[in-house]
């Protein structure tokens, strides 16, 4: 039997409640649209926004938001790579500010993007949480990133977190944000339009400060395996796939 140490996060239903009561996104109404109305803001660079989330739903934790345009249906994976340099210059600061806050036992940054990738909003945005109590790499291991090497830096995970394409990003620290910016920009743009052609429409991007690197794990989102729901099983591609990929994303990168 695996034991675990920590306990799971508290969600607060009621907060969750006022949340989706209060703000509702449609296409007429988008929170992060109404730049004015906006508070609790820690930081700015241009039209990028890093602010408390309005509605915490996560006990013991400090929920931020890094808005990264003021273009509502913009995304990392259609952006020019000028534009992804600048969301990840920021967004690195951002979470690297966290990181060295003692009061936080681990500090998570990551996207949703698309219906299946667990995300509410559709206006471009990252989410930076510090959790009090909870180590939030716990179940993670440095298997998670090894694997077939795409180039260098980069990987296509054979041990992933949840499967079935997972695909690494690493960078020596934060001052190498274009380099991770431009891999990850191509990646996403390749999973939203050759891989499976077309048919991947959400993502996740998931940051590790591990050791001395930070890594982005990018992950294609369809219908979560029930495998990995009820048993925490991933899965992974057969390698003679993996490779059909790397070879794709060898021509891109």
């Amino acid at each position: 039997m695996i034991e675990h140490t920590e306990d799971p996060l508290i969600f607060n239903a009621k907060i969750n409640q006022a949340k989706y009561k209060e703000m509702p996104e449609s296409h007429k109404h988008c929170p992060f649209c109404e730049v004015t109305a906006l508070t609790a803001i820690l930081a700015t660079d241009s039209d990028k926004i890093w602010l408390k989330n309005k509605f915490p739903t996560i006990e013991n934790a400090l929920m931020t938001v890094v808005i990264e345009s003021d273009v509502h249906d913009s995304d990392i994976s259609t952006n020019t790579p000028a534009q992804n340099r600048d969301i990840f210059r920021f967004a690195l600061r951002c979470w690297q500010d966290m990181l060295t806050d003692a009061r936080y036992q681990s500090v998570l940054m990551f996207k949703n993007f698309g219906p299946r990738s667990g995300g509410t909003l559709r206006h471009p945005h990252l989410q930076i949480v510090g959790l009090e109590d909870v180590d939030g790499y716990e179940q993670i291991s440095k298997e998670n990133f090894s694997g077939l090497e795409v180039a260098s830096g980069v990987t296509i995970s054979t041990k992933p977190v949840m499967g079935f394409i997972e695909t690494n990003v690493s960078i020596a620290s934060a001052d190498d944000y274009a380099l991770m910016a431009d891999r990850v920009g191509a990646i996403t743009h390749y999973l939203m339009t050759d891989f499976l052609s077309g048919r991947c429409d959400s993502y996740n991007l998931f940051f590790y400060k591990l050791d001395a690197q930070m890594i982005c794990k990018i992950v294609p989102r369809f219908i979560t395996s029930p495998y990995f729901i009820g048993y925490k099983i991933p899965q992974v591609q057969h390698l003679e796939r993996l490779e059909e990929v790397a070879a794709d994303l060898r021509k891109i990168l």
